[in-house]
């Protein structure tokens, strides 16, 4: 238990949930109600059950809270263990006082002792979450296509049926994607009751009131290839989600999406920032917006370099890294790699070579996560270090920008 002028910081109980949304409410401007909204507040509970919540207290009011969620993601072939943050919110009369930060450094100790050495989430705020360690790592693209530019491809030999949001089929191609696409969310039970409860986060692109609904691809052997979730609401397909494993079923889902055409005037969408939904249509004059989205900040550095998939088998470098919040990830890592068995060691902060590359922790995070490369980082003065030694770096790092669907 932690003390600072006079409040306590500690685990949130079960029983002080009501406090937590209470909290979520006057932070975030929503509207919900313990006794109203019972499918929130189960969905939370579960959270509660799972996951790590943490808060300062004034006497026995919850002032500041923030929760961590167990997760796994695919990091270029390697499952991590992975720490969501949510629910993150402070009371405005007691911000400014540090008790985010400790609460953060607190919730990250909590992560590297359950071994979960990456850690995402979405902000509300870059720059304050850049302060703490995350960066970016992952972009959204929203588009709208209308009904006359709607694809139809005759080449499809498969077939689509409609079938339960978590039907055995969705959940089989979701995993076999999870399994193959960088920066996907391994899903748990977690994550899925995440994703169907999510509207109560955001409702800002759909009304949570219509009902989600689910189509799968099968291909000429009656194997699921491919699903989307998506809404039909006041004359407009709203796709949720699609994740298909072949081109063939792309084609299938947005030809079942054709079918509507004369029910809705205009497809919206969500998709990954690196998907080319224009450039795959015919017509691609198509509206879209790409935002910023995920960040993720690496809880333990040396934990999170032992299982990275390098790409080269030989080569030497050294990371010099500087957190702003947490010392242990502080000081120069000294990578070695031969014949794809990976050393990796602590070295003395003196100890700096020619091969040595500076950086924080914020660009060390999306770098290896593959947002941004090592040449552009120089470049832009978030990565310094010899050429030569930038050049090895670019050849030693995996290519591939993280593909997200929702993380949660």
């Amino acid at each position: 238990m932690v003390q600072h002028k006079g409040l306590v910081m500690r685990e949130i109980r079960l029983d002080e949930m009501g406090q937590s949304i209470d909290l979520l409410n006057y932070v975030f401007q929503m509207s919900m109600s313990i006794k109203k909204d019972r499918r929130f507040v189960s969905e939370k509970s579960r959270q509660f059950h799972v996951g790590h919540a943490l808060g300062w207290f004034d006497g026995d009011q919850l002032v500041s809270q923030i929760l961590s969620l167990p997760f796994q993601v695919n990091i270029y072939g390697v499952a991590y263990e992975m720490g969501g943050i949510t629910a993150i919110g402070t009371y405005p009369e007691y911000s400014k006082q540090g008790l985010m930060d400790q609460l953060i450094k607190e919730t990250l100790t909590v992560m590297r002792n359950d071994n979960r050495y990456i850690s995402y989430l979405f902000p509300f705020s870059i720059p304050y979450y850049r302060k703490k360690g995350w960066e970016i790592m992952s972009d959204i693209v929203e588009f709208q296509v209308k009904d006359t530019q709607f694809p139809n491809y005759k080449e499809v030999a498969g077939q689509i049926r409609r079938v339960d949001t978590l039907d055995e089929d969705v959940l089989h191609v979701y995993e076999k994607y999870a399994s193959h696409a960088h920066g996907a969310m391994i899903r748990n039970s977690i994550a899925w009751n995440e994703k169907f409860h999510e509207d109560y986060w955001e409702e800002k692109f759909i009304d949570s009131n219509v009902q989600l609904q689910a189509a799968v691809y099968y291909d000429e052997e009656n194997k699921p290839q491919g699903y989307m979730f998506y809404r039909i609401m006041e004359e407009n397909f709203y796709i949720d989600e699609i994740v298909y494993l072949q081109e063939e079923a792309r084609k299938g889902l947005w030809n079942f999406v054709s079918a509507h055409k004369s029910m809705v005037y205009n497809a919206y969408g969500k998709t990954a920032g690196n998907e080319p939904v224009a450039f795959l249509l015919e017509d691609s004059e198509i509206i879209q917006k790409v935002s910023p989205y995920f960040m993720a900040r690496i809880v333990d550095v040396l934990k999170f370099l032992e299982r990275y998939p390098f790409d080269e088998p030989n080569f030497h470098i050294r990371f010099h890294i500087s957190d702003p919040l947490v010392e242990w990830n502080n000081g120069i890592y000294d990578i070695v790699s031969e014949n794809w068995k990976v050393k990796i060691s602590t070295v003395d902060e003196n100890d700096r070579e020619d091969i040595t590359v500076e950086m924080s922790i914020q660009t060390v995070t999306t770098m290896l996560l593959g947002y941004k490369r090592p040449k552009y980082l120089q470049k832009i003065e978030r990565l310094k270090g010899a050429d030569d030694t930038i050049a090895v770096l670019e050849d030693v790092l995996p290519v591939g920008i993280p593909t997200f669907i929702d993380y949660f």
